[in-house]
């Protein structure tokens, strides 16, 4: 009978887990979201968040956002292609990004 508690608990956190990680405060949806389509779900959001939140929120790391990998992690380039607007506001920020 425990055994089956404990499992029901474990299914029932899984699915509160799962469906968190489709808010779009939270960032990046793996394997769905681009840089472009991150940033823009950032920027239009609730909060309507700036272009530098927002691209902190979306921006991937070398370690894959592995957290106990962080000390020598550092942000890859925002992969802006096809999003001119998106590359002249990381111009005028200063991030790093790919055409």
């Amino acid at each position: 009978m425990r055994a089956k508690k404990a499992v029901g608990l474990g299914v029932t956190l899984f699915g509160l887990i799962a469906l968190g990680g489709c808010s779009s405060e939270i960032g990046r949806v793996p394997l769905l979201d681009t840089d472009v389509s991150c940033l823009r779900k950032q920027m239009k959001s609730p909060m309507f968040l700036s272009f530098p939140l927002a691209a902190n929120t979306c921006q991937r790391m070398t370690d894959n956002n592995f957290l106990l990998s962080t000390q020598k992690a550092h942000p890859l380039p925002l992969n802006l292609k096809d999003a001119p607007d998106l590359q002249k506001q990381a111009e005028e920020y200063g991030y790093s990004y790919t055409k």
